[in-house]
């Protein structure tokens, strides 16, 4: 599976989603058949995320590391690659220089 380049036919929510002081910023994108992505930026940090749903991380640009709530161990992404994170759970994500892009599908 390929990450996408661009989404054609949504709808753009021009209200950012800020979190942790700027250092998270996402935008939500609103596709025909009711579901929803976000396009983001996080900047190098440390940062928690709960999810309510399922979700599916695709990393376009840079690069990150991630901890499943309940796993001890961590796994490197880069552009290019994608990772899960089930419902009713969460994550730790890291990046440790530059900016890692991502879109967030919401898949549960």
């Amino acid at each position: 599976m390929s990450i996408p380049s661009e989404f054609q036919g949504v709808t753009a929510v021009t209200k950012a989603n800020v979190y942790f002081d700027g250092r998270v910023v996402s935008h939500t994108l609103l596709f025909p058949d009711g579901s929803k992505k976000t396009l983001g930026l996080i900047y190098p940090g440390t940062y928690h995320f709960g999810t309510d749903k399922a979700e599916r991380m695709e990393i376009v640009a840079g690069s990150c590391t991630v901890k499943l709530d309940g796993s001890n161990a961590t796994q490197s992404y880069a552009a290019g690659t994608i990772f899960d994170v089930p419902a009713k759970s969460g994550f730790d994500i890291s990046v440790e220089s530059g900016i890692a892009e991502y879109i967030c599908s919401f898949i549960g």
